[in-house]
């Protein structure tokens, strides 16, 4: 009997695999006017579509003339508006053309889930009014993020505080940097809130509370070094960034040497954020093989989800001095079968000055063993070559990065980690 339930299993298979293609050919024939119409029309032209109508309520407008000009535009799947069932993080390829420089790729994104999106109307709504339905222009100077309107000078720690990972713990310092990067005005360059305005005030703060993510990459442009992908602009609650190239996932089963240069980025990604001479320390909170992508032509690592950053004030902790500030803090290392796990405290980023957090997150989720994504586990340094697994330096630095035996053991585990796979690295050119 069980030598038929393989075979009864694999019917059942091929079974659901053909009606999965017999539905999926009847959503086309019932879609055939709707598809038609989509390679037709340009949807990034319309206001609705972009929800350029419920600006200020939205994430700003400086790419709006390039939107209604039709100078962006869906590639090919993009649209199928009948396949954004499957696209639930709302995020989509375009192409972008200047008439001097061509055209090149493009990434969309709305930020949040359509029930997400939805869900910051309702809470508008109920802040203003009452009720979950209302007039969501009328109702934005209803509400906290109207509050700042006038003349107030300066974004404070006490208005925003907690509103995103981003504020988490803010300092004067951070919130001066972001007004003043902030891309969605003509004026920017003034830390000076009142600069901006009564439309732009509230667009950045509905930023800041819904997803930070474009506040995040305009206070720490690219063009500066850090390791995130370009902001472009925004129209309504459509935002426009710089297209990296393939994701992270797609390089796990790349050669050895390609793996090594990779991982090395990593770690030098996670050394970066941690120190630099800004004395900001961004703590990756969601750390995936989506959330990282590789340059096609230079090979480089680009964080390009920063919706979920933690920066700390160095600056602010050594002059506040918070209890154990200066006693270096170990994260905690958690074993668990689902992916990228990872255990923190956001209020210990905040209140210590040397903290090991991005080594953890970067060894434990995308280079050692216990990385698991897509059912496939190992990490990116899976199944290296037969002499450097006999060596076993790899697999102890990976390990204790990971899993510290020692205290302080990740610190110095990451730091023989970068000088180890600079050194394989160098060895394969």
């Amino acid at each position: 009997m069980l030598r038929f339930l393989p075979l009864k299993l694999g019917r059942l298979y091929r079974c659901l695999k053909l009606l999965f293609v017999i539905g999926l050919f009847v959503i086309l024939l019932m879609n055939t006017h709707n598809l038609f119409a989509s390679f037709q029309k340009n949807e990034l032209t319309d206001r609705r579509f972009i929800n350029l109508n419920k600006c200020p309520a939205c994430f700003g407008t400086s790419w709006c003339r390039k939107f209604m000009n039709g100078q962006i535009s869906f590639e090919t799947w993009g649209r199928l508006r009948f396949l954004d069932v499957f696209n639930v993080k709302n995020v989509f390829f375009a192409q972008y053309g200047e008439p001097r420089e061509g055209t090149r790729r493009i990434v969309l994104k709305r930020l949040g889930s359509n029930q997400e999106l939805t869900d910051i109307d309702q809470k508008i709504c109920k802040r203003a009014t009452g009720r979950p339905r209302c007039d969501l222009i009328q109702a934005m100077y209803k509400t906290e993020f109207a509050r700042l309107n006038g003349d107030v000078r300066l974004l404070t720690p006490d208005v925003v505080e907690g509103w995103s990972d981003l504020v988490h713990c803010p300092s004067q310092r951070l919130l001066d940097r972001i007004v003043r990067r902030y891309a969605e005005t003509k004026d920017s360059g003034s830390f000076l809130l009142k600069n901006l305005k009564d439309t732009e005030r509230m667009q950045l703060l509905m930023t800041l509370a819904f997803n930070p993510e474009p506040l995040v990459l305009q206070s720490f442009p690219s063009d500066e070094g850090w390791p995130f992908a370009k902001y472009l602009g925004a129209c309504g609650r459509m935002v426009a960034v710089n297209y990296v190239g393939e994701e992270l996932w797609s390089f796990f089963n790349a050669p050895w040497e390609k793996r090594v240069d990779l991982a090395k980025q990593l770690m030098d990604i996670a050394e970066q954020l941690t120190n630099n001479d800004f004395d900001f320390a961004l703590y990756l909170l969601d750390v995936s093989f989506d959330n990282f992508a590789v340059g096609p032509r230079d090979g480089k690592v680009i964080v390009v989800d920063a919706e979920n950053v933690v920066v700390a004030d160095k600056r602010v902790i050594k002059q506040n001095k918070p209890e154990n500030y200066d006693v270096w803090y170990e994260s905690k290392f958690e074993e668990c079968d689902k992916e990228a796990c990872l255990s923190f405290s956001k209020d210990m980023l905040c209140s210590r000055v040397t903290v090991d957090h991005n080594y953890y997150a970067i060894c434990q989720n995308l280079l050692s063993r216990y990385a698991v994504w897509r059912g496939s586990s190992g990490g990116l340094l899976h199944d290296p070559p037969p002499h450097i697994a006999k060596d076993g330096q790899l697999e102890v630095l990976l390990d204790e990065c990971t899993n510290p035996k020692k205290r302080y053991g990740r610190f110095q585990a990451a730091k023989e980690l970068r000088e180890y796979l600079t050194q394989l690295s160098s060895t394969a050119r």
